[in-house]
């Protein structure tokens, strides 16, 4: 049923409800002085359940949660959850300052339920100019001004063009994994992508004795199945001392590093790399029925349904070949797209976009030939500009209080003067 059109006006609105616009929407409630509305089309807070496997591990210490690096007193704090729910010392006991990902999710679901500025179940359908301030109408009918709008509505599955149309049962991105659950027990199984997604769909495949696949090829088309660098001077590179010196970077210059950095982020915990190792060591020498190939340097570079199964066409780059590969399910892991979003088409022509994204300011506004006191500021849109920390939850909450700063006009929240090891130039004597 249609609501009935309503008209108000707030401070700032958020469009999208994820990790980053939720962080801005709680340290925006601890700051005060700011009216806000957050838009979600959701039902409920979900942090990527098509992914949500039994055990999948935060990558990050817990201490990047919404709010503490930016307000360490924040009564949103991931500690005040795990005090709130009664198991603070249990938690610290069994997993130190690391969270699972199912526990983290419940701690953002605890404070999405505390936050009265979100409304969940509200697509937004446009976002228009109207008299001095934004009109963000929503398919209810709802209708929100602002002269402050927050985008945070995400990315989206990537998947190959040539994989687009087959997806469904038999061939699918990792988001859709826990919702779709493919039959695999006694089947093919190919697993494409050497990230953390991809190992830990392998790892859910072999967990269970009684529901092996027939057999398991994981492809990928790096040199190797490679760990995540988490080494202390690769994560100066999520300090905040180290998005300013990017920012100073040439635009060629910030593409090459970007390029150079990508294990810092994308590859796999070395933990993880040794429990599939060990398993399938394990299973290899139980004699059982699971055949596995793990295959490095390897592209997939076609897909085809023939009959009931699939026939996968790979590049292998070492020897400059096609090979070929028949399987009954395909598990794309090949991660996560920006693209325009819909409900600012209205605006498109007065935004700058440039091949590699929007032209994002210091503060993360955009670039843009509208009113000066209209501002748009985005989440997780910023890699090209801001660096390779823009996706990640390490600088969630210091990305959310530079924005409240510059929202307010002033300094709120204290995010200059964090020290760094590593200097970034060498400066003058």
């Amino acid at each position: 049923m249609r609501e009935e059109s309503t008209v108000q006006s707030f401070d700032a609105v958020g469009i999208g409800v994820g990790p980053f616009n939720l962080s801005l929407a709680a340290l925006a409630q601890s700051a005060g002085g700011l009216t806000t509305r957050f838009f979600d089309v959701k039902p409920r807070f979900q942090w990527h359940p098509g992914l949500m496997l039994p055990e999948a591990d935060l990558q990050v210490s817990f201490l990047k949660d919404l709010v503490t690096l930016a307000d360490p007193t924040s009564a949103y704090s991931y500690l005040n959850f795990l005090h709130h729910k009664g198991r603070i010392y249990s938690a610290l006991i069994a997993n130190g300052l690391n969270s699972s990902r199912m526990e983290f999710e419940q701690y953002y679901q605890w404070v999405a339920e505390q936050l009265p500025s979100i409304r969940w179940d509200q697509s937004v359908k446009s976002v228009t100019l109207g008299d001095g301030c934004f009109e963000v109408t929503c398919e209810s009918g709802e209708t929100a001004r602002t002269t402050t709008l927050a985008l945070g509505s995400g990315k989206e599955p990537h998947l190959p063009d040539f994989a687009v149309g087959l997806r469904g049962g038999q061939v699918l991105h990792s988001s859709d994994l826990m919702q779709v659950r493919p039959a695999t027990s006694g089947r093919r199984v190919m697993v494409v992508g050497g990230g953390q997604s991809g190992a830990e769909v392998v790892n859910y495949l072999l967990s269970d004795d009684t529901s092996l696949p027939e057999s398991l090829t994981w492809v990928s088309s790096r040199a190797g199945f490679l760990p995540m660098d988490d080494s202390p001077f690769t994560n100066e590179w999520f300090a905040p001392s180290y998005v300013d010196h990017f920012r100073s970077l040439s635009a060629e210059r910030r593409a090459v590093v970007l390029g150079s950095q990508r294990l810092a982020s994308d590859g796999v915990s070395e933990s993880l790399l040794r429990k599939i190792y060990r398993r399938l060591y394990q299973l290899d020498i139980a004699g059982g029925p699971l055949r596995h190939r793990l295959v490095a340097n390897h592209r997939v570079a076609d897909l085809r349904r023939e009959g009931e199964a699939l026939v996968v066409d790979l590049h292998d780059a070492d020897r400059n070949r096609q090979e070929h590969c028949t399987v009954d399910v395909v598990v794309f892991c090949t991660g996560y797209r920006s693209r325009f979003p819909d409900y600012l088409e209205p605006l498109r022509e007065r935004i700058t976009v440039r091949a590699d994204g929007f032209e994002v300011h210091e503060d993360y506004s955009l670039e843009w030939d509208g009113p000066s006191d209209l501002r748009i500021y985005v989440q997780s849109f910023a890699e090209n500009s801001h660096g390779i920390a823009d996706p990640n939850l390490s600088l969630s909450a210091w990305r959310s209080a530079r924005i409240l700063n510059s929202i307010l006009g002033r300094e709120q929240f204290r995010v200059n003067g964090a020290t760094s090891i590593t200097s970034w130039a060498l400066g003058q004597d």
